[in-house]
């Protein structure tokens, strides 16, 4: 699929804030796509807005602050978007986070939530934005999936499994539009220097040691090309791929064993362990 013209084109993107998406929005602004940016934090949304101003002056940022863990979000952004008569052509569905601990332990609500933001809104977004692009015959879809998806995680059980949807559910919705003009991608990266650790609060753990890490402008950067060339899946950096890939040749319950002990707490005052 050849390059769309990026003249009056729009883009979409959630977790917009910081960490991927902000990279993201950047790289987008950068090739003159006008921008919707979304976040639960409206604060630090203008902050990141404004710093992409800055840098591309010439490009329309209109920032949206909801939050997806609300069942009703995606319509509200919709909404939005019908009133000042915006067209998106590219969509990122990159919000997203994760809920550490013992399945038995964790916070039924907070896990909800969690669903919410990283399957539900997600799938809501796509469906109400992709009619317009099947209608104009291109667009690109990035879905912000991970490495984990590929594999069980303990500790991160719901997480890792919203991760799996994702990816499933862009694998599927790539083939089903090939030849339509649109690609959906999957963006799986690992561990990555953002946020998202301080949230989960994983940051003891032998995953998210700083020195295993990958950047989020390295990340947007790889998954933006990969996005921009049509590919279905991308994992960022050779050891995620090695890791990945290696998981297809063991048997399942060694697989999760391995990932426990990967992500297994080592702080003896976690809440958890």
């Amino acid at each position: 699929m050849s390059p769309i013209s990026n003249q009056g084109r729009t883009a979409l993107v959630t977790g917009a804030s910081s960490g991927i998406g902000y990279e993201l929005g950047r790289l987008l602004a950068r090739d003159d796509y006008n921008l919707v940016l979304v976040a639960r934090d409206g604060e630090r949304l203008e902050e990141a807005a404004e710093a992409i101003r800055k840098e591309e002056p010439k490009v329309s940022i209109k920032t949206i602050s909801t939050d997806l863990s609300e069942p009703r979000a995606a319509e509200a952004i919709i909404q939005e978007l019908r009133k000042e008569s915006i067209k998106i052509d590219v969509l990122i569905n990159n919000a997203g986070y994760g809920v550490y601990g013992r399945f038995a332990e964790t916070a039924l609500d907070e896990e909800v939530r969690m669903m919410q933001v990283n399957m539900v809104s997600l799938t809501d977004l796509t469906k109400r934005l992709l009619p317009y692009m099947i209608q104009k015959k291109e667009g690109r879809i990035m879905n912000v999936a991970s490495a984990g998806g590929f594999v069980p995680g303990p500790f991160f059980a719901v997480y890792y499994a919203t991760k799996a949807y994702v990816l499933s559910l862009s694998e599927a919705l790539n083939e089903e539009l090939r030849g339509t003009g649109i690609t959906v991608t999957a963006l799986c990266p690992g561990a990555t220097e953002t946020k998202f650790q301080n949230r989960a609060r994983v940051k003891n753990t032998i995953l998210y040691k700083p020195w295993k890490m990958m950047d989020a402008g390295t990340v947007a950067r790889i998954g933006y090309r990969g996005m921009m060339k049509g590919k279905a899946v991308v994992i960022p950096g050779l050891l995620n791929k090695l890791m990945i890939f290696s998981t297809r040749f063991g048997p399942r319950s060694s697989v999760a064993r391995l990932t426990r002990f990967i992500q297994e707490n080592r702080n003896t005052n976690s809440p958890f362990f």
